[in-house]
């Protein structure tokens, strides 16, 4: 969610990977500037079985541009994912591409009726809140090691892929009819001899 623009948090520290410093864009409406980096991954991007080790390198590509309002941020990142398969619970490693345009607006024009938003702190702009919102978006819900896995086997747990077609196991009896069973004296292999009482 996007931090308040009322609520600022302490002065940035400009030395930190994801914080831009806007001071060779200046404040004319259509100026540009680009920068690509590498850095390094967000905490807590974490969405389900999916998640982004934090610290994992990210390439990175931010392009900046003045407008009236503030500086219009447009980014791509890639990022290395590690999960859990969704159906055989297997591990999983994948890449997410994101993209995320967001306004920052200029600190100078917040007042009681500023919308919530992306705040500039004086010349620093800060990505890691915009970027680790993308990020989470961008997580698979339910990732899978193969588009075709066939999962665990609801009887034992086994792995179906490496179990093979022949796989199987004897058809479950109800508890509840264990014992009616006994006395016709039929069996999972068919009926046998009537039991007498």
């Amino acid at each position: 969610m996007p931090q308040s623009r009322k609520n600022s948090p302490a002065r940035l520290d400009p030395r930190k990977p994801l914080v831009f410093s806007i001071l060779d864009l200046g404040r004319s409406p259509g100026s540009e500037h680009s920068q690509t980096r590498t850095v390094p991954a967000p905490a807590y991007v974490q969405a389900g079985l999916a998640g982004v080790p934090e610290g994992a390198d990210m390439p990175l590509s931010v392009r900046m541009e003045a407008v009236s309002e503030g500086v219009l941020v447009t980014a791509t990142a890639t990022a290395p994912v590690t999960a859990e398969c969704a159906r055989c619970l297997e591990p999983v490693q994948q890449q997410v591409d994101v993209t995320l345009q967001e306004l920052f607006g200029y600190a100078a024009e917040d007042g009681p009726d500023a919308a919530d938003g992306y705040a500039l702190q004086g010349d620093l702009l800060d990505l890691e809140p915009a970027l680790h919102d993308a990020l989470v978006l961008a997580l698979p819900l339910a990732p899978l090691c193969r588009e075709d896995c066939p999962g665990l086997c609801v009887e034992c747990g086994a792995l179906l892929a490496q179990a093979g077609p022949d796989h199987g196991h004897a058809p479950a009896i109800d508890p509840r009819w264990a014992g009616l069973q006994q006395r016709s004296g039929s069996g999972p292999d068919g009926p046998g001899e009537p039991v007498d009482d």
